[in-house]
Order: structure tokens, then C-alpha cells, then sequence
């Protein structure tokens, strides 16, 4: 393979993984691309040889990477891993079962330049096999300066920002409760710090679909416990405006709910019955554990 044109020295790439095969799909796709970051750090929660060949290999083909095993499990606690390595004046971030576009590497660092202290984020289209609730494919450019009633515009598979940012708002939660919505907390957090995230359309990946339906039903109820734990943790701070958001979150999963069984779209019944089912146990679980030290 042809080496890319540029390789831009102030972005680090970050993948977090659990070991699954998929990542050489994505790390095919990183240098297949026309800018190459400056490091790939892949911190590998699967600890795993053949994750660790997949980084040599990328060595031999003079793509920087490094193999960062790690004894834990839980998503914020490799991004934090990764992030306390990062060197370079922008971190990017996506997950082990994306493909990043040809251009990605070159679109977020024009993107972070431009807009200085902010997050970028981007379009997550959908891959072969996936479905519509893993993508975002929205062509208009928004940049987010408070938080929303409905939800912060903030792809955790497709996001980068400059490491001044990434201290500014602190690490990703490792609460366990809130394990899958920990770019939601830090969308949040990053939000009411007055750290606007930038929406970038041409910024894109593709998730690839790799769950079957009974991997997608337990997929959807982590991610409904933990976002409930999330709105429980500030409800029990005092934060008012989570009341409303909370709300919000229950009526558009009740519709979500009722217009797929009346339409006969599964996918969509499954999603909101499941965000419905664990609202109350993760509103509770995040509610005691604001009260904890």
C-alpha cells in the first residue's frame, strides 16, 4: 500500500478496545488513510497477542502505534489510560468497531484549528448489517454551547479535542453505573464548563453492524441503565435541569416505543421498551451512588 501524503504531528489517535478481531478493520481503514496521526494509541482491555501483533504490523508499515495493555474493563478507564500517554497537542478518539473515512484524520485537524478550545464531532453512518439507533447522519453543522433537553451532540466513537480541553473537563467517569454513557456524563460536564462541542458533518466514520438481535436487546437495556444512572447522579446533586431532561427521555422513549409496535419495527419497539424498563433501577443506582465519597 501506497504511504499517505501528510502526517499530521499534532494529533494522537486513540482506540480503546476489549480485544475483538474487528479492530484490524479499523486500523485497515486508519492507513488507508491520505493523513496519518502522528501515534496510535491502542490500550487493549482483552490483552489479547493478536491485538498486539495488529500494532506491530502497523510498525513495519511505519504507522507509529503502541500496544497498551491494561488489567481493567470499562471504556472510560482505557480512554483515561490512553490520555494520560498522549504527547501531542490534539487527542482523537474512536472505537474498535469503526471505520474512519479516507479524510477523517485531515478534517479533524482542520476542524480542531479552527475552532480552538472546543470539541469536534462528527457523522457516525451506518455499516452493513447495523442499525439505525448506532448512527448519526445528520448534514447540517451545529456547534452546542449548553446543554440540551434532548441530548448532547457527542459521538464517542467519533470525537477529538486538544488536550488542554481533556484536562479542562477532567477524565471520563469510571463510576461503573454509568459505564456505557460515559461520553454522554463528559458531553454534559464538558458543557456546563462553557466548552462548546462543534458538530462537523464531513467528519465521518462508519460503525459496522457485528451484534445479533439478543446482543443488540442487552446493548440497549447497559445503555438505558447507565444513562438512567446518569440523570439519577444529578438529580441527586440538585441539578433541575435534569428533572426536565429526564422527562424529556421518558416521553420520546414511551413514542418510541408505541409508534414502533404499531408499525411493526422492532428494532425501535426493543429500543424504547428497554430505555423505559431501566429507567427506575438506574435512576436508582445513580442516585445512591452520588451519595457515596
Amino acid at each position: 500500500m501506497n504511504a499517505p501524503h501528510t502526517v499530521d504531528r499534532d494529533i494522537t489517535l486513540l482506540i480503546p478496545t476489549l480485544g475483538r478481531e474487528i479492530l484490524r478493520s479499523t486500523l485497515e481503514s486508519v492507513a488507508a488513510g491520505e493523513t496519518w496521526p502522528a501515534q496510535i494509541l491502542i490500550v487493549d482491555q482483552g490483552r489479547k497477542e493478536s491485538i498486539a501483533a495488529l500494532a506491530q504490523e502497523l510498525q513495519a508499515r511505519g504507522l507509529e502505534a503502541l500496544h497498551l495493555p491494561s488489567e481493567h474493563t470499562g471504556k472510560s478507564l482505557a480512554l483515561n489510560m490512553g490520555i494520560a500517554r498522549v504527547k501531542t497537542r490534539f487527542v482523537a478518539i474512536t472505537d474498535d468497531d469503526c471505520e474512519v473515512a479516507p479524510d477523517w484524520i485531515a478534517r479533524i485537524g482542520e476542524r480542531l484549528r479552527r475552532h480552538g478550545t472546543a470539541i469536534v464531532t462528527g457523522r457516525v453512518d451506518a455499516g452493513e448489517g447495523d442499525t439505525e439507533f448506532s448512527v448519526v447522519t445528520s448534514r447540517v453543522e451545529e456547534i452546542q454551547r449548553r446543554p440540551a433537553l434532548r441530548f448532547d451532540r457527542l459521538s464517542g466513537g467519533n470525537m477529538a479535542m486538544p488536550l488542554e480541553v481533556a484536562r479542562q473537563v477532567g477524565p471520563f467517569s469510571e463510576d461503573p453505573v454509568m459505564r456505557h454513557a460515559e461520553d454522554t456524563e463528559f458531553a454534559y460536564r464538558a458543557l456546563r464548563a462553557h466548552v462548546p462541542i462543534v458538530y462537523a458533518p464531513e467528519v465521518a466514520v462508519r460503525h459496522m453492524g457485528w451484534r445479533d438481535e439478543g446482543q443488540r436487546e442487552d446493548r440497549y437495556r447497559n445503555y438505558a441503565r447507565s444513562h438512567s444512572a446518569f440523570f439519577g447522579r444529578y438529580l441527586r446533586q440538585g441539578d433541575g435541569f435534569m428533572v426536565l431532561r429526564t422527562t424529556v427521555h421518558v416521553l420520546r422513549s414511551l413514542r418510541r416505543w408505541l409508534v414502533g409496535s404499531v408499525r411493526r419495527d422492532a428494532e425501535a419497539a426493543r429500543n424504547g421498551r428497554a430505555y423505559l424498563s431501566e429507567l427506575l433501577p438506574g435512576l436508582c443506582a445513580g442516585w445512591r451512588r452520588a451519595g457515596r465519597p
